[in-house]
């Protein structure tokens, strides 16, 4: 019967582990309730038109052909003269939706995505199409209903082909985007004769977006180097130019029309995507018109070291590199309109052709946007602190006796003695009755009962800690901080780059101070350190609660160099931690965490099978003990971390190739 019961327990864990997962992977991690920020003056543009060709990379718009001529003339001329331009810097997954999501929302994937097929976010969101006054949207059924089905009120229109004119197998699918083409030629001819669209074309905050899948379709049927793909590219550019001069001539060449041309995400050499090669995730972006700098000529070396500026014969003009979530404030900010609430894109100011006080107010407006979130953080850091701050104040479990306990029991015992005379003489259930019933059950939990108390520490501790270590992270993403290794070795030990070596700010002082405030916290909050001397449940326990906030700090680390890759492992960990603690406690069934339990029970069974209680050692020498295993702790610490940081670590045998 008992191992009957054992194995159930044991399923039962597991399963709630294996159903964790799809809780911490498919919840939306965005927040709502934040108010729209906008700049109070007025916009350089009333109109954008953001033509994103999916699937196109920065090398094929980018290089020139072997003659020395472009395959894209205008869209190169535009680079040349009268635009800005750079590389919009994707990330995984580079899919169709997550790319345009980051685009027009401005922010990076939202991962619960995927139980949607990529298609839509499970939850509304904020985009520039939503914060406009008008939006007309022309191109594929997969991309252009999730912005109308998220944007409030009815003022996102959109136009798309069939969703079976989407055929990979197809000889050519540049017809795809000749038809986007055609159909906005027929909106514009249209619009001369109807005085309604007329009326809502000439207004303020309008955006025009044309999603070019063609591109994306051929390179998936014949590969990016393909002369279908290559074609495409050049279909795309005249369409380009035939789009602006009828836009000019519609709006009476007005000067007020900013153009944005992107791609969602690049392909690699075999036709696919997805994944993080630089093929993938290097996209080209320019920008031109209304409110945007004209082609910077250059002389100085640009602080670009990847070799592209040479192999694209540009290194005479300005190259301004974004994240792709940095499109989204650009694009606000250039109509005037709020930058999305869940915007986590940064400005690029060097796009903008616009007076001091005008960047300056979008860059406080950003700035405002930004923290609006962390609000994203805030109240649940002060709950944690709040709960963390009550640990302190209970008393130290001693021997002396508890009078409240025996007060309680007291109470207990004669209470539902009172209630069940009062039920017999049909009387009911005292008023008093119940009152003393849930005054008793709230003061019991908050008496001295260490068991709780023990319980309790180490899940709220790991909470606190975990809502640290998102903060950091949201505050590294909003500073633009990359934690991504561009590098073929990582090489602590010899020839390193000083420029390269990332200066201490005043950040790593506030990050510092909160490390060192949780050691000591778990060091001292629960005031039972001296159990760890036992091999009981409690010393695992006990153990687990001191070298928590190392293992939480050490993800920190992790996550702060590579935390687009650890959030989840950290949620999950998060978890498991907190029911192994109750777990610990609780319960004397091992067998669920037995490997665990055995490693940890060896260690401690030899390490003080030979030593007294430190209780009775006394006051002095217990403190003695506890600063000291701290530092040797620490030396260790430092030893493992000097030889996982000296040696030379190839992560590949030949130089990474961005585009073979």
């Amino acid at each position: 019967m008992r191992m009957i019961t054992f194995f159930l327990i044991g399923l039962t864990v597991h399963v709630v582990f294996f159903l964790s997962i799809f809780d911490i992977y498919f919840t939306s991690p965005l927040v709502h309730g934040m108010m729209p920020q906008s700049t109070p003056l007025a916009p350089p543009a009333s109109r954008l038109v953001l033509v994103v060709a999916d699937g196109l990379r920065a090398d094929s718009l980018f290089t020139l052909l072997p003659n020395g001529s472009s395959r894209t003339p205008y869209l190169r001329s535009i680079i040349e003269d009268t635009g800005t331009w750079g590389v919009s810097h994707t990330r995984v997954p580079t899919e169709s939706r997550p790319g345009h999501v980051a685009l027009i929302a401005g922010f990076y994937e939202d991962v619960s995505a995927v139980a949607k097929g990529w298609k839509e976010n499970p939850v509304e969101f904020d985009s520039v199409f939503n914060e406009s006054r008008h939006t007309w949207c022309w191109g594929s059924p997969d991309i252009l209903p999730m912005f109308a089905k998220g944007a409030s009120g009815d003022h996102v229109y959109t136009h798309t082909y069939p969703a079976q004119e989407e055929d990979f197998a197809s000889t050519d699918a540049s017809r795809l985007d000749t038809w986007v083409f055609t159909q906005v030629k027929s909106f514009f001819q249209s619009a001369k004769s109807n005085s309604t669209l007329k009326a809502s074309l000439l207004e303020d905050k309008n955006v025009f977006f044309l999603h070019l899948l063609g591109i994306d379709t051929n390179g998936h049927a014949h590969r990016p180097m393909s002369q279908e793909y290559l074609d495409n590219i050049a279909l795309v550019d005249t369409g380009v130019a035939e789009l602006v001069s009828m836009v000019e001539d519609f709006f009476g060449n007005d000067g007020r029309t900013a153009y944005v041309f992107t791609a969602d995400h690049g392909m690699t050499n075999w036709g696919s995507h997805g994944a993080g090669h630089p093929s993938e995730t290097l996209t080209p972006l320019v920008v031109w018109g209304a409110g945007v700098h004209n082609a910077q000529k250059v002389t100085e070396p640009q602080p670009y070291n990847d070799g592209y500026l040479q192999d694209w014969k540009l290194e005479h003009l300005r190259r301004v590199d974004v994240n792709q979530a940095d499109i989204a404030p650009l694009m606000a900010s250039l109509i005037g309109v709020p930058i999305p609430v869940n915007s986590v894109g940064v400005l690029p100011l060097l796009y903008l052709n616009n007076s001091g006080q005008f960047k300056a107010e979008s860059m406080y407006t950003n700035a405002i946007q930004v923290l609006e979130q962390f609000k994203f953080r805030s109240l649940s850091w002060f709950l944690g602190c709040l709960c963390l701050a009550g640990f302190p104040l209970m008393p130290v479990v001693g021997r002396e006796p508890n009078l409240s306990l025996m007060l309680h029991v007291a109470v207990c015992a004669y209470v539902p003695s009172l209630t069940h005379s009062s039920l017999q003489q049909k009387q009911g259930l005292p008023l008093l009755n119940q009152i003393i019933s849930w005054s008793t059950l709230v003061s019991s939990i908050l008496q001295q009962n260490y068991k709780i108390h023990k319980a309790l520490f180490p899940p709220v501790l790991s909470w606190l800690m975990f809502v640290w270590i998102n903060i950091e992270q949201e505050a590294l993403l909003a500073q633009g901080v990359s934690g991504r290794q561009e590098l073929s070795t990582l090489d602590f030990s010899a020839n390193i780059d000083i420029t390269k070596i990332r200066q201490l700010k005043l950040d790593d002082i506030r990050r510092s101070y909160f490390f060192v405030f949780f050691i000591i916290t778990a060091f001292f909050g629960t005031g039972n350190i001296a159990s760890i001397n036992s091999f009981d449940p409690a010393s695992v326990y006990c153990f687990l609660t001191v070298f928590n906030p190392f293992i939480m700090g050490g993800l920190m680390m992790w996550k702060v160099l590579y935390f687009k890759h650890s959030l989840n492992v950290l949620s999950i960990l998060f978890v498991m931690f907190s029911f192994l603690y109750l777990q610990f406690y609780y319960s004397s069934l091992f067998l669920i965490v037995l490997v665990i339990s055995d490693l940890m029970a060896l260690h401690f069974f030899f390490l003080v099978q030979d030593y007294g209680s430190w209780l009775d050692i006394g006051t002095s020498i217990s403190h003695y003990v506890i600063v000291m295993s701290m530092t040797i702790f620490l030396m260790l610490l430092s030893v493992v971390t000097h030889i996982l940081t000296s040696q030379r670590l190839i992560l590949w045998q030949r130089p990474k190739m961005h585009f073979p």
